[in-house]
Protein backbone atom coordinates (compact mmCIF):
# COMPACT_ATOMS: atom_id res chain seq x y z
CA UNK A 1 0.00 0.00 0.00
CA UNK A 2 3.08 2.11 0.99
CA UNK A 3 4.50 1.55 -2.56
CA UNK A 4 1.12 2.73 -4.61
CA UNK A 5 0.91 5.81 -2.41
CA UNK A 6 4.46 6.72 -3.43
CA UNK A 7 4.01 6.03 -6.65
CA UNK A 8 0.92 8.16 -7.00
CA UNK A 9 2.00 10.97 -5.56
CA UNK A 10 1.85 14.35 -7.75
CA UNK A 11 4.42 17.29 -6.90
CA UNK A 12 2.34 19.39 -9.15
CA UNK A 13 -0.62 18.90 -7.36
CA UNK A 14 1.33 18.85 -3.88
CA UNK A 15 2.13 22.18 -3.99
CA UNK A 16 -1.05 24.04 -5.24
CA UNK A 17 -3.06 22.69 -2.60
CA UNK A 18 -3.16 23.00 0.85
CA UNK A 19 -2.69 19.50 3.27
CA UNK A 20 -0.93 18.52 6.17
CA UNK A 21 1.42 21.42 7.63
CA UNK A 22 0.89 23.23 4.28
CA UNK A 23 -1.14 26.61 4.13
CA UNK A 24 -1.70 28.56 0.93
CA UNK A 25 -0.69 32.16 1.72
CA UNK A 26 -1.53 35.63 -0.16
CA UNK A 27 0.42 38.39 0.02
CA UNK A 28 -0.23 42.06 -0.70
CA UNK A 29 2.52 44.07 -2.70
CA UNK A 30 5.49 45.06 -0.03
CA UNK A 31 4.57 42.56 2.73
CA UNK A 32 6.62 39.82 4.31
CA UNK A 33 6.99 36.20 3.32
CA UNK A 34 9.89 36.15 6.85
CA UNK A 35 12.20 38.39 7.92
CA UNK A 36 16.30 38.10 8.31
CA UNK A 37 16.82 36.91 11.41
CA UNK A 38 13.29 35.30 12.28
CA UNK A 39 12.87 31.42 12.74
CA UNK A 40 13.46 29.58 9.68
CA UNK A 41 10.54 26.82 10.38
CA UNK A 42 9.15 26.55 7.20
CA UNK A 43 9.95 26.86 3.47
CA UNK A 44 7.67 28.79 0.88
CA UNK A 45 6.52 27.73 -2.84
CA UNK A 46 5.67 30.74 -4.75
CA UNK A 47 2.55 30.08 -6.76
CA UNK A 48 2.28 33.47 -8.78
CA UNK A 49 3.64 36.86 -8.56
CA UNK A 50 6.98 38.21 -7.83
CA UNK A 51 9.13 38.93 -4.57
CA UNK A 52 12.76 39.63 -3.78
CA UNK A 53 15.16 38.61 -1.08
CA UNK A 54 17.00 41.30 0.75
CA UNK A 55 19.86 41.35 3.03
CA UNK A 56 20.95 43.83 5.74
CA UNK A 57 24.20 44.41 6.90
CA UNK A 58 25.89 44.88 10.70
CA UNK A 59 25.80 48.62 9.58
CA UNK A 60 22.19 48.81 8.62
CA UNK A 61 22.92 49.01 4.53
CA UNK A 62 20.34 47.03 2.76
CA UNK A 63 20.96 45.38 -0.42
CA UNK A 64 18.93 43.36 -2.76
CA UNK A 65 20.56 39.67 -3.16
CA UNK A 66 17.99 38.05 -5.80
CA UNK A 67 14.28 38.56 -7.64
CA UNK A 68 11.87 35.72 -7.70
CA UNK A 69 9.31 34.41 -9.90
CA UNK A 70 6.09 31.68 -10.10
CA UNK A 71 8.42 28.03 -9.14
CA UNK A 72 10.75 29.40 -6.94
CA UNK A 73 11.30 27.95 -3.59
CA UNK A 74 12.21 30.87 -0.60
CA UNK A 75 13.59 29.68 2.79
CA UNK A 76 15.21 26.36 2.30
CA UNK A 77 17.63 27.40 4.55
CA UNK A 78 15.39 26.28 7.25
CA UNK A 79 16.38 22.34 6.34
CA UNK A 80 19.34 22.54 7.47
CA UNK A 81 19.21 22.54 11.35
CA UNK A 82 16.43 22.93 13.49
CA UNK A 83 15.83 26.24 15.31
CA UNK A 84 18.06 27.90 12.63
CA UNK A 85 17.42 31.88 11.74
CA UNK A 86 16.62 33.24 8.59
CA UNK A 87 19.44 34.58 6.48
CA UNK A 88 17.71 37.18 4.54
CA UNK A 89 14.51 38.73 4.24
CA UNK A 90 11.89 37.85 1.49
CA UNK A 91 9.09 40.09 0.49
CA UNK A 92 6.34 40.45 -2.12
CA UNK A 93 6.94 42.94 -5.28
CA UNK A 94 3.59 42.35 -6.73
CA UNK A 95 -0.03 40.42 -5.05
CA UNK A 96 2.10 37.06 -4.67
CA UNK A 97 0.42 33.51 -4.18
CA UNK A 98 2.36 31.02 -1.88
CA UNK A 99 2.15 27.77 -0.56
CA UNK A 100 3.94 27.76 3.65
CA UNK A 101 5.01 24.28 3.82
CA UNK A 102 5.88 23.38 7.50
CA UNK A 103 9.71 22.22 7.81
CA UNK A 104 8.84 18.72 9.35
CA UNK A 105 6.48 18.30 6.88
CA UNK A 106 8.71 19.26 4.06
CA UNK A 107 11.42 16.79 5.36
CA UNK A 108 9.14 14.26 5.41
CA UNK A 109 8.07 14.06 1.48
CA UNK A 110 11.45 14.94 0.69
CA UNK A 111 12.21 11.83 2.25
CA UNK A 112 9.17 9.90 1.52
CA UNK A 113 8.53 10.74 -2.16
CA UNK A 114 11.17 10.34 -5.30
CA UNK A 115 9.77 12.47 -7.76
CA UNK A 116 9.60 15.29 -4.94
CA UNK A 117 13.17 15.16 -3.93
CA UNK A 118 14.24 14.89 -7.41
CA UNK A 119 12.03 18.51 -8.43
CA UNK A 120 13.32 20.18 -5.20
CA UNK A 121 16.86 18.74 -6.04
CA UNK A 122 16.80 19.97 -9.57
CA UNK A 123 15.57 23.18 -8.45
CA UNK A 124 18.33 23.77 -5.99
CA UNK A 125 21.19 22.48 -8.79
CA UNK A 126 19.76 25.73 -11.06
CA UNK A 127 19.73 27.78 -8.03
CA UNK A 128 23.50 26.80 -7.57
CA UNK A 129 23.83 27.57 -10.88
CA UNK A 130 22.35 30.94 -11.38
CA UNK A 131 24.50 31.83 -8.21
CA UNK A 132 27.99 31.14 -9.88
CA UNK A 133 26.58 32.80 -13.16
CA UNK A 134 25.61 35.86 -11.13
CA UNK A 135 29.31 36.01 -9.29
CA UNK A 136 30.71 35.30 -13.28
CA UNK A 137 28.73 38.26 -14.36
CA UNK A 138 29.88 40.32 -10.98
CA UNK A 139 33.27 39.83 -11.72
CA UNK A 140 33.96 39.91 -15.15
CA UNK A 141 31.52 41.65 -17.31
CA UNK A 142 30.83 45.69 -17.30
CA UNK A 143 28.02 47.41 -15.33
CA UNK A 144 26.44 47.98 -18.24
CA UNK A 145 26.07 44.55 -19.48
CA UNK A 146 25.24 43.45 -15.90
CA UNK A 147 22.28 45.34 -15.88
CA UNK A 148 20.84 43.95 -19.60
CA UNK A 149 21.62 40.33 -18.09
CA UNK A 150 19.71 41.17 -14.82
CA UNK A 151 16.94 43.12 -16.99
CA UNK A 152 16.72 39.65 -19.25
CA UNK A 153 16.53 37.55 -16.26
CA UNK A 154 13.46 39.66 -14.15
CA UNK A 155 11.89 39.19 -18.06
CA UNK A 156 12.25 35.56 -18.12
CA UNK A 157 13.95 35.26 -21.40
CA UNK A 158 15.81 32.52 -21.70
CA UNK A 159 13.27 29.92 -19.90
CA UNK A 160 10.69 27.58 -21.38
CA UNK A 161 7.41 29.50 -23.34
CA UNK A 162 6.74 33.23 -23.99
CA UNK A 163 8.84 35.78 -22.20
CA UNK A 164 6.89 38.19 -19.83
CA UNK A 165 8.65 41.72 -21.44
CA UNK A 166 6.81 43.85 -18.80
CA UNK A 167 9.01 43.48 -15.84
CA UNK A 168 7.77 43.56 -12.09
CA UNK A 169 7.71 46.91 -10.37
CA UNK A 170 11.55 47.54 -9.82
CA UNK A 171 13.49 51.27 -8.52
CA UNK A 172 16.60 52.29 -10.30
CA UNK A 173 18.41 51.83 -6.70
CA UNK A 174 17.42 48.31 -6.66
CA UNK A 175 18.85 47.84 -9.60
CA UNK A 176 22.22 49.11 -8.50
CA UNK A 177 22.13 47.47 -5.63
CA UNK A 178 21.80 43.90 -7.77
CA UNK A 179 24.50 44.75 -10.09
CA UNK A 180 27.06 46.40 -7.67
CA UNK A 181 26.99 49.97 -8.74
CA UNK A 182 25.49 53.75 -8.30
CA UNK A 183 21.96 54.47 -9.16
CA UNK A 184 23.12 57.67 -11.27
CA UNK A 185 24.92 55.01 -13.62
CA UNK A 186 21.90 52.68 -13.88
CA UNK A 187 19.74 55.82 -14.84
CA UNK A 188 22.58 56.51 -17.71
CA UNK A 189 22.33 52.93 -18.88
CA UNK A 190 18.33 52.80 -18.91
CA UNK A 191 18.22 55.76 -20.59
CA UNK A 192 21.00 54.49 -23.33
CA UNK A 193 18.86 51.21 -23.48
CA UNK A 194 15.57 53.24 -23.97
CA UNK A 195 17.36 55.59 -26.70
CA UNK A 196 18.88 52.42 -28.81
CA UNK A 197 15.42 50.58 -28.29
CA UNK A 198 16.15 47.48 -25.92
CA UNK A 199 13.49 48.88 -23.31
CA UNK A 200 10.40 51.17 -23.28
CA UNK A 201 9.82 52.23 -19.39
CA UNK A 202 6.78 54.34 -18.99
CA UNK A 203 6.10 53.74 -15.10
CA UNK A 204 6.84 50.11 -15.85
CA UNK A 205 9.48 48.77 -17.86
CA UNK A 206 9.43 46.52 -21.02
CA UNK A 207 12.20 44.69 -22.11
CA UNK A 208 12.41 43.69 -26.06
CA UNK A 209 13.99 41.08 -27.71
CA UNK A 210 17.32 43.26 -29.51
CA UNK A 211 18.62 43.38 -25.87
CA UNK A 212 18.97 39.60 -25.51
CA UNK A 213 20.45 39.17 -29.03
CA UNK A 214 22.41 42.27 -28.47
CA UNK A 215 23.99 40.90 -24.93
CA UNK A 216 24.43 37.07 -25.76
CA UNK A 217 25.96 38.28 -29.12
CA UNK A 218 28.14 40.47 -27.01
CA UNK A 219 27.11 43.14 -29.78
CA UNK A 220 26.93 46.40 -27.25
CA UNK A 221 28.20 49.50 -28.70
CA UNK A 222 31.30 51.28 -27.72
CA UNK A 223 31.80 52.91 -24.45
CA UNK A 224 29.80 50.61 -22.52
CA UNK A 225 31.23 51.27 -19.19
CA UNK A 226 31.35 54.70 -19.82
CA UNK A 227 29.79 57.59 -18.33
CA UNK A 228 28.02 60.20 -20.46
CA UNK A 229 31.20 62.03 -22.78
CA UNK A 230 31.84 65.66 -21.02
CA UNK A 231 32.43 68.13 -23.87
CA UNK A 232 34.80 71.09 -23.15
CA UNK A 233 34.07 74.31 -22.81
CA UNK A 234 34.10 76.97 -25.29
CA UNK A 235 38.13 78.13 -24.50
CA UNK A 236 37.96 81.65 -23.03
CA UNK A 237 40.35 84.35 -24.41
CA UNK A 238 43.47 83.81 -21.68
CA UNK A 239 42.82 80.38 -21.75
CA UNK A 240 43.00 80.97 -26.15
CA UNK A 241 46.42 82.91 -25.33
CA UNK A 242 48.20 80.30 -23.21
CA UNK A 243 47.53 77.86 -26.08
CA UNK A 244 49.09 79.52 -28.50
CA UNK A 245 52.20 80.42 -26.72
CA UNK A 246 52.51 76.65 -25.83
CA UNK A 247 52.13 75.63 -29.77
Amino acid sequence: MDGETRKSFNTASYLSSEGEGRKVVRLRAKQLFFSQGGPADSVFFLQSGRAKLTVVSKKGKEATVTLLAAGDFLGEESLTAAGGTRSASASALVVCVTLRIAREQMLKVLHEHHEFSKFFLNFMLLRGMRTQADLIDQLFNSSERRLARTLLLMADFGQPGEPVALIPPVTQETLAEMIGTTRSRVSFFMNRFRKLGYIEYDGRIRVNKSLLNVVLQDHLPGQNASRPVLLDPPPSKARAKKRAKLA
